[in-house]
């Protein structure tokens, strides 16, 4: 069952204007750790960050929430198996998020083309009778019961 779609695109020469501005501050703000490393080593980091940019973007939309709720790019990774297919990978409020919807399954697609970077997700549950949106009210309901909703960050 589809828990939730999100897709978003990204030009490219904002992150150059980004990074020409704040340098490694903003990375390092969005991105989890792993991917900074490669960021680090990346001969094209403007294309680096749009695709993982427009990739947590897609994501935080599919979770239904946005950035918001204390849900921060840094919560949502994105790797690449060894055939270079890429996945998401969820930590901090974004973990809670998934395990709270149920969802099971990540799916990720990401394409450029010169100055725009594309990604779309799509949040996959296994149980039958699954209800997104009341799941997703349930979660934040749970995030803010449990301290964790007032936008402070883990």
């Amino acid at each position: 069952m589809i828990v939730g779609i999100g897709t978003d695109i990204v030009q490219v020469s904002r992150m150059t204007a980004l990074l020409g501005r704040y340098g490694e501050r903003f990375p390092r703000r969005i991105l989890t750790g792993d991917e900074f490393k490669k960021f680090s080593v990346s001969k094209q980091p403007a294309y680096f960050l749009a695709k993982r940019f427009a990739a947590k973007e897609a994501a935080a939309k599919a979770l239904g929430t946005g950035f918001g709720s204390g849900l921060r790019p840094c919560h949502i990774g994105v790797g690449h198996t060894e055939r270079g297919q890429p996945f998401l990978e969820w930590q901090g409020r974004a973990n809670e998020l998934v395990r709270i919807l149920g969802v099971s399954r990540g799916l990720l697609s990401l394409a450029d083309e010169k100055e725009y970077a594309l990604a779309f997700v799509t949040l996959l549950a296994e149980r039958e009778g699954a209800k997104p949106g009341l799941s997703l009210e349930r979660a934040l309901n749970s995030l803010k019961l449990s301290g964790n909703g007032n936008g402070v960050t883990d």
